[in-house]
């Protein structure tokens, strides 16, 4: 059988040729130097603009990027079509498209005073491509809220112990953040003293673990779980007869969770916990990485480090799903990221202290998660899938096989399972959250000052910029789209969103490149541009059309008991997918245009977005 380390040894030979190689072209490309002076210090304002040292903004950078995507994604992948061809597009996919996509972001963020890329089109082809890119963002901010929502969900369902640490470990960041700020006590020892609790926190989930609801099936929670409700409220649940009363009844408390969490300043909760999270990222990434190692070496794993799923199922796979597209949005983080573009413009490159950062921070921050996809296959490489256990039931198998990974350390199953569990969770916590935030930040920046000739008009924009009803608002929308319970389709309406994304920031680097200079080539944005732009339409009309349209509505494929929640889910999901791809097109459209003027005309534009030059 195949070992598992073969899987990172080939994700690290082409990621070092990438960065060796490829990552140093792009660098001369857009022409960084160190004696240009970054926003970071040209705007120093101690906050917002800050400059940071390499090590401390790639760690910051790492953390914000690396959520529960490049975990779930893989997962996932590796379950419906094989591990060969998850494998394949991490490892070719992340150097050529997603490490060059959040490189190019950064630097045309850098070039353009820390703006983002929404700023960034805007300057070349007006407010209505900009407002058109930030409503596009604004709508993927709501499935990522949605999707992990229902992701963390499942995870607490399976191990219970999860949900108990994970409380453990939000209580923990809020009191570091009182520790910190409001008493202003030493910074060292209280690091020390918060990490050691927050990893203590898994043993008093193993001791006390909770669940909402009474399992279904005897057995499946641990000894001693902590059941909150009786069986009896789970009849009013949405989505209780789909999933499970205790994950659906989980959602509308994380949803809870991020809206309140969402609105909170920023040193109170958000800070602190990134800050504690980025530990939980270093030991159970680089831990698990170097157990596979070890254990492969030393042979000190209990059981052996061999691939326990097919390295093909098929192009329809196991889950009656075609490959293309739907491989290439089910893998989003860890290969390419829309999302990525928003952390790079809108607080990375505020903190670049030189140039040349960016090639490790942007491109080498990327192939970091891609590592960590990697790690994520290889754990459900290592568990496998039980028979009939579906695509939901995969994923809390990174808990299991990791466990598995960590008894090479003489960690026992029992200790490491919920570990990785925290781990996954904390990663998904983070990025709902933060998701939630930024939608705030677009809707904001949409609706501007309200300056509408009715007063029923301002009440709406008021409400639209108001922080509490913008938050809510949100979560409210995420829980109609997950209360479906239909992860199949729901997982690859978010990859394909976040991927076309990914596709609209190329495209926002392309025409900066194309502006900037008219000799500049343009292959290295545009063909990865165009390359997502048709993956991921294609993909977002299969989900609306056929999956969601024809399967469900006209040839009435709702499960048995679907009641009016799960049909209004699913019209909603048709609804935004087919407005997403009509957003893109329009946009693609207005860029082309204007590289098509730009580069017939007798201008180019400045690299800062300045006015054009005659050449």
């Amino acid at each position: 059988m195949v070992q598992v380390i073969w899987l990172v040894l080939a994700t690290m030979i082409t990621f070092t040729a990438g960065y060796i190689g490829y990552s140093r072209y792009l660098a001369r490309f857009v022409e960084l130097d160190d004696s240009n002076e970054t926003p970071a210090h040209k705007y120093e304002d101690g906050q917002e603009y800050v400059p940071a040292k390499k090590p401390v903004l790639l760690g910051h950078h790492y953390s914000s990027i690396a959520g529960g995507a490049p975990i779930v994604g893989p997962i996932t992948a590796g379950v419906v079509w094989g591990w060969l061809p998850a494998l394949l597009w991490i490892a070719i996919g992340n150097p050529l498209l997603g490490s060059v996509h959040d490189f190019v972001s950064l630097s045309g963020s850098l070039r353009h005073e820390g703006k983002s890329i929404g700023y960034i089109i805007g300057e070349y082809v007006g407010d209505r491509g900009k407002n058109m890119l930030l409503w596009f963002a604004f709508l993927t901010i709501i499935l990522v809220v949605a999707v992990f929502a229902l992701v963390v969900a499942i995870v607490f369902n399976a191990y219970p112990q999860a949900a108990t640490a994970s409380t453990v470990y939000i209580a923990l960041a809020l009191l570091f953040g009182v520790y910190l700020y409001q008493l202003d006590l030493p910074f060292l020892p209280g690091t020390a003293a918060f990490v050691l609790a927050v990893f203590g926190g898994v043993f008093v989930g193993i001791e006390f673990p909770v669940a909402l609801f009474p399992a279904a099936e005897a057995g499946a929670y641990p000894e001693g779980t902590i059941v909150l409700l009786g069986s009896g409220l789970s009849s009013i649940v949405p989505a209780a007869g789909t999933l499970g009363a205790n994950t659906a009844g989980w959602i509308p408390v994380i949803l809870l969770y991020a809206a309140i969490a969402s609105v909170l300043p920023v040193w109170m909760l958000l800070q602190p916990r990134d800050f504690l999270s980025s530990f939980l990222l270093y030991a159970g990434v680089g831990g698990a990485l170097l157990a596979v190692i070890v254990g492969t070496i030393l042979g000190t794993s209990s059981e052996p480090l061999v691939i326990n799923l097919d390295a093909y199922y098929g192009f329809m796979g196991t889950a009656g799903l075609p490959l293309f597209p739907l491989l290439f949005v089910t893998i989003a983080c860890g290969t390419i990221s829309g999302f990525h573009s928003l952390v790079s413009s809108g607080t990375t490159a505020k903190q670049l202290n030189k140039e040349s950062d960016a090639r490790t921070i942007g491109y080498g921050g990327m192939l970091g998660e891609g590592l960590l996809a990697t790690v994520a296959l290889g754990t459900v490489a290592i568990a496998g899938v039980t028979a009939g256990g579906g695509i939901g039931r995969a994923l809390p198998n990174f808990a299991s096989g990791g466990s598995v990974m960590l008894t090479s350390f003489g960690i026992p199953t029992a200790v490491g399972a919920p570990f990785m569990a925290l781990v996954l969770v904390s990663f998904l916590l983070t990025s709902t959250d933060t998701a939630v935030r930024l939608g705030r930040y677009m809707a904001e920046e949409i609706v501007g000052t309200p300056d509408a000739s009715s007063s029923a008009m301002r009440s709406i924009q008021n409400v639209g910029i108001n922080r509490y009803s913008n938050a809510v608002i949100q979560c409210l929308i995420a829980y109609a789209l997950v209360a479906s319970g239909s992860w199949a389709s729901l997982w690859p309406l978010f990859g394909g969103a976040n991927q076309l994304l990914a596709a609209l920031a190329l495209l926002t680097a392309t025409v900066w490149l194309a502006n900037w200079d008219d000799d500049k080539q343009l292959i290295s944005t545009g063909v990865p541009m165009a390359l997502m732009t048709a993956i991921t339409v294609v993909a977002l009309l299969y989900l609306a059309l056929y999956q969601n349209l024809y399967q469900q509505f006209i040839l009435g494929g709702f499960a048995e008991g679907a009641g009016i929640v799960a049909r209004i889910s699913v019209g909603v999901q048709i609804i935004l997918a087919l407005v997403l791809v009509g957003l893109a097109l329009a946009l693609v459209k207005i860029g082309y245009d204007n590289i098509q003027n730009v580069r017939s005309g007798p201008g180019a534009v400045a690299a800062d977005g300045g006015e054009p030059t005659d050449d």
